[in-house]
């Protein structure tokens, strides 16, 4: 294993501004709200600075990011969600008449997304598709998902990259 050489915060200001518009479309991708995904992002740079040390250099630093994205993006789904749609900070009148399930105009954006999501992936080849679903919505670490569809490592990184990239070019589109 090469040693490492720590980022300072000059150069993580760098990564924040080359990477933060693409963690944004990720985290509005999984919450599709504005500001939560907005909330996602800040939570995920933090998450990113405190765990800097951590960071094993084992994967580009903006794949590493989007991990964090994405984890941080599923919690904060799973919360929203628990709390009927609500995030924490929003007072109980305002959140009743904000979620999903009592606003039409929400609602039909959020499924609209979702259909949206379905159909890029659907239009994935398999192998693309299959990672992406076993990563991203399973959780499997790149070992597991190579032991599965019996391919390298690398490969699954390489497959997972490759329809991460082709998710966003479709979902920009459908914009």
């Amino acid at each position: 294993m090469t040693e490492r050489v720590p980022i300072d915060r000059e150069e993580f200001d760098q990564i924040v501004t080359e990477h933060r518009g693409r963690l944004y479309r990720v985290a509005l991708g999984v919450v599709a709200d504005p500001e939560l995904a907005a909330d996602v992002v800040q939570d995920t740079l933090l998450r990113a600075w405190r765990g800097l040390a951590r960071f094993r250099g084992e994967a580009a630093i903006g794949t590493w990011l989007h991990r964090i994205a994405v984890n941080t993006a599923l919690t904060a789904r799973r919360r929203a969600m628990r709390l009927g749609g609500r995030t924490a900070e929003m007072d109980d009148d305002f959140a009743a008449e904000a979620t999903p399930e009592n606003d039409p105009e929400r609602g039909g954006e959020v499924m609209e997304l979702r259909r949206s999501l379905e159909r890029a992936l659907d239009s994935l080849p398999a192998g693309q598709r299959d990672v992406v679903v076993l990563k991203d919505v399973e959780g499997w670490s790149h070992a597991e998902i190579a032991l599965r569809l019996g391919i390298t490592e690398s490969a699954a990184k390489v497959r997972l990259h490759r329809a991460h990239r082709r998710l966003a070019h479709l979902l920009e589109l459908v914009r």
